[in-house]
């Protein structure tokens, strides 16, 4: 099994006016908004939506956790950088860090979410099928560390 956790998906996303709070910094919520761009970028390049569409077998969110440690505001760029960091039979872990480009790519945040793999059909959890979990692992080869 190739190492997990080396942010093989990483995207651009440029601060927009109405993403600003009454402090006039990014509210919390966006950040959130943020990650499951990357998660969706994600799921795209290890072809989860795929078979969801085929199958209607497909990720749901189970939980999530969010660490700020600096505020954002406009304008800017941020870059969410993500990674599988666990797999489990029909679970798994998600790392994300996102940085600010006026920040000199320091980190402002960093979270993790907990999916699930889930038979939408069914209603219920199902197993990851091999064929997810081998195009996750290639994924992760191919990360930066």
């Amino acid at each position: 099994m190739s190492e997990l956790g080396r942010w093989p998906i990483s995207c651009e996303i440029p601060v927009q006016w109405g993403d600003l709070d009454a402090l006039n910094h990014v509210n919390h919520t966006v950040f959130i908004r943020w990650m499951e761009t990357a998660r969706m970028h994600y799921f795209i390049a290890c072809d989860f939506t795929g078979l969801l569409e085929s199958e209607g077998i497909g990720p749901i969110l189970a939980g999530l956790k969010v660490d700020y440690s600096a505020p954002v505001q406009f304008p800017d760029t941020i870059t969410v950088h993500t990674t599988v960091t666990r797999l489990g039979n029909s679970s798994f872990d998600m790392a994300y860090r996102i940085t600010s480009a006026t920040k000199g790519d320091g980190s402002v945040a960093t979270g993790t979410v907990s999916g699930v793999v889930f038979d939408y059909d069914a209603g219920s959890s199902t197993p990851m099928p091999d064929s997810l979990r081998s195009r996750i692992e290639k994924l992760e080869a191919t990360g930066s560390g």
